[in-house]
């Protein structure tokens, strides 16, 4: 299939996925420069309202400190992602990114194209790297590479692994792995995986009562 097409497809693809209210419960863990063990554990309830900025609420916390600072900065910085304008420039498209053609794989049991991602700005939010490309929705599976820019001086290097699937009908991000080279105290893992989720319908069902997404000193 053309690098044209695959393109024009996995755009529309993205389109064609209408912004929906559901709750996610995740888990994170933090892993130091010579850990083996996760130093931090957090378990999050994150609840996403397009248009509306999103909540969320930590449900458990043990270890590090480090890591529910950590946690709690990221899931402030999600309530950014529900507008429509950070979406048009983080997207997996041509106004974002220079695509080439790699090959074909199979990831998790489905045929995938293999691009590369080429940003156009140095932008902390957009990534070099690579992304597998689901031949017959056109949705992207998976997505490794390097921000495009820091998001902090202390971090000389940021690579990612992010992994997309199906959950309740919505396509969402599944798994994340960051690997950060901060300096002076060497490189840091943060993981995190969806634990469960829940469609509007199922979260009103249970009355559950969120929290302004805001972190706390």
């Amino acid at each position: 299939m053309p690098l044209n097409a695959i393109v024009e497809s996995m755009e529309r693809a993205q389109e064609g996925t209408p912004p929906v209210s559901y709750q996610v419960i995740r888990e994170y863990r933090l892993f130091g420069a010579k850990d083996s063990k996760a130093n931090s554990e957090v378990i999050a309830e994150v609840n996403f309202r397009p248009p509306a900025r999103g909540d969320y609420r930590i449900q458990q916390s043990s270890g590090s400190d480090r890591g529910l600072q950590i946690v709690r900065r990221l899931l402030d910085h999600e309530a950014e992602r529900t507008s429509q304008n950070y979406k048009a420039q983080t997207a997996l498209n041509r106004d974002n990114y220079d695509f080439d053609y790699v090959g074909e794989a199979i990831l998790d049991g489905q045929s995938c194209y293999v691009l590369t991602l080429k940003p156009k700005r140095k932008e902390k939010e957009l990534i070099a790297g690579r992304a597998w490309v689901d031949q017959h929705s056109f949705l992207v599976r998976h997505i490794e590479g390097e921000l495009a820019k820091s998001p902090s001086w202390w971090l000389s290097k940021v690579r990612v692994k992010l992994g997309f699937d199906d959950r309740g009908g919505t396509w969402l991000q599944t798994e994340m792995e960051a690997v950060a080279d901060v300096r002076i105290v060497g490189p840091h893992t943060l993981q995190s995986r969806i634990l469960d989720y829940r469609t509007a319908d199922q979260v009103a069902s249970v009355q559950v009562i969120p929290r302004k997404l805001r972190s706390t000193p």
